[in-house]
């Protein structure tokens, strides 16, 4: 059986599993406040020193819990509004006295569901920094955390970091525009004709970084040492901010989770062409003056926007500024900021998006596997059956579970191979695979299968979460993974390294660590097990 080639499968598997989960998200959702802290009308209090830093902007008061101190919802760029909106992030306003940084600060715009709370607060850029408690240590390496949700959903204030924090880092959690408010492009919204458009939220992420680099030194972190790391959408931010030329020196270590599922960026041009659509949907495309265009754009009520975005999601696009060229094509190029990276995936990623699929009433069977298959990575009936053939229900206990399999190779496992391939010719990499089949799912309800190793599932192993659907408790193995992950990860932020039993990853041998409880072991099978020389990369 001739190899697949899986570049242009992606975007169609993740848009049908995305466009489930955000329907069903959305039946689940709850709502946040939106209230803007600003600052005291005091700068006299009697604070404690620990807790009031200055920052550039001004000075600012967080808050002692238990073992960390939090300064919650710091505005890093000016708020993205009216003439702002579609615009690179422009510096935050100084502020007099000393500002409140005690209560997060809204997210950015989006619609409601599981996998984040509903917002129409274009007011939305913030971060928050988190210290270890009574700590005089300075220079601690500093981790940035860029949070997922297929770059239209998510928020900083559902990741706790107080675990991460203890291991003796500073960690900061921000907040980026998402969906058609964060990567819509436009040609009409160019700075410039034949300009670039699109990759705001890629261009907000730059600006918390170099917040980041002019005042974290104030926290106690050290700007020299930054480690930036997301997952899902986050972790695909963070490879684009490998290879974008905006952010080179601004990080030295990176942790892609679960973010290697779009390799490929689409040109400006597809992106522009999308955008237009947008446009013509939203009403705004009666005039072929990109003036009025974009003001008519810029006018357009957030639910408007909201309503009228891709339900599935966004990816960037290669505009030319902010993203020269597609990620694979720079990893493979070497032409990226080099620095120790750590990336994986999960061992069932895909199984999400089944039950999402699944809880919608879309039930996978004998019967219809094959449908399910094509209509998932968008393939011809003869593709999806010799796709059926490699992988036979009869080797897997439901069809629910084989179809998540599929998905998961084609879609996530080996486009995270090949990014590891092409990282370790240039850089120290460390990968891994999330393998713990017992993983509470935090996220959906149960569906009749086993979530596994699903996607999204190490997160609670890493991050106290809030606001989660279906809380559940660890097991005694799983508390203990949990350490050890925590450790390894911050562990790269000081050293470069994440652990001494970690191997580097290198294209012969192709060591990965299997992150299963209650001890991390070393792998070697992962191509072979997710079919990977079928699932072959387009040349």
């Amino acid at each position: 059986m001739r190899a697949i080639p899986i570049g242009r499968r992606v975007r169609t598997g993740l848009a049908a599993a995305a466009a489930a989960t955000a329907v069903l998200t959305a039946a689940a959702a709850c709502t946040t406040a939106t209230a803007t802290p600003g600052p005291s009308k005091s700068a006299g209090q009697n604070h404690g020193s620990e807790l009031v830093v200055a920052t550039a902007g001004g000075a600012v008061h967080g808050k002692a819990v238990t073992a960390t101190r939090e300064f919650l919802g710091i505005p890093y760029a000016a708020p993205p509004v009216g003439a702002l909106r579609w615009q690179p992030p422009r510096p935050a306003a100084p502020w007099h006295g000393t500002r409140a940084a005690t209560a997060y600060a809204p997210h950015c715009p989006q619609p409601p569901g599981s996998f984040g709370r509903s917002s129409t607060t274009e007011n939305c850029l913030y971060l928050n920094v988190f210290t270890p408690a009574r700590s005089k240590a300075r220079n601690l390496p500093v981790m940035v955390w860029v949070h997922g949700g297929s770059l239209r959903t998510g928020e900083s204030d559902d990741y706790n970091p107080a675990g991460l924090v203890r291991d003796g880092v500073v960690v900061v959690t921000i907040n980026y525009r998402l969906g058609a408010l964060g990567f819509l492009a436009d040609s009409a919204l160019a700075s410039h004709p034949g300009g670039p458009s699109g990759n705001y939220g890629l261009m907000d992420q730059q600006a918390a970084l170099r917040w980041v680099q002019r005042n974290i030194r104030g926290f106690g972190g050290n700007p020299g040492n930054v480690t930036l790391f997301g997952e899902s959408a986050g972790g695909l931010s963070t490879l684009a901010q490998l290879v974008s030329p905006g952010a080179r020196g601004l990080f030295q270590r990176a942790i892609v989770e679960s973010g290697a599922y779009q390799l490929t960026q689409q040109p400006l041009a597809a992106a522009e062409s999308a955008g237009q659509a947008f446009a013509a949907k939203a009403g705004c495309a009666g005039t072929t003056a990109p003036a009025s265009t974009a003001a008519c754009l810029r006018r357009l009520p957030v639910s408007t926007i909201l309503a009228d975005e891709d339900p599935t999601g966004y990816t960037p696009d290669v505009d030319g500024a902010v993203l020269t060229q597609s990620v694979k094509t720079a990893l493979a190029r070497g032409q990226f900021n080099r620095v120790p990276v750590v990336i994986g995936t999960n061992h069932d990623e895909y199984r999400l998006f089944v039950a999402g699929i699944q809880l919608l009433g879309g039930r996978v069977t004998a019967a219809n596997y094959q449908t399910m298959i094509a209509s998932t990575l968008g393939v011809s009936a003869a593709i999806a059956g010799a796709i059926a053939a490699q992988y036979p229900l009869s080797r897997y206990p439901s069809p629910p579970v084989a179809l998540g399999a599929v998905g998961t190779d084609a879609i996530f496992a080996c486009h995270a191979l090949t990014a590891d391939q092409s990282l370790a010719r240039y850089v120290p990499t460390y990968a891994y695979e999330f393998n713990d089949e017992n993983a509470p799912e935090l996220f959906l309800p149960p569906v009749g299968f086993p979530y596994g190793a699903a996607h999204a599932s190490e997160l609670p192993y890493l991050f106290g979460q809030t606001a989660i659907p279906h809380p559940a408790g660890f097991s005694t193995a799983q508390l203990q993974l949990a350490a050890a992950m925590k450790q390894d990860w911050t562990n790269l932020a000081k050293t470069g390294v994440p652990a001494p039993g970690w191997p580097r990853f290198t294209a012969t041998s192709q060591r990965m660590l299997s992150l299963i409880p209650p001890a991390p072991q070393v792998e070697t099978n992962f191509a072979a097990h997710h079919h990977c020389a079928f699932w072959a990369p387009e040349p």
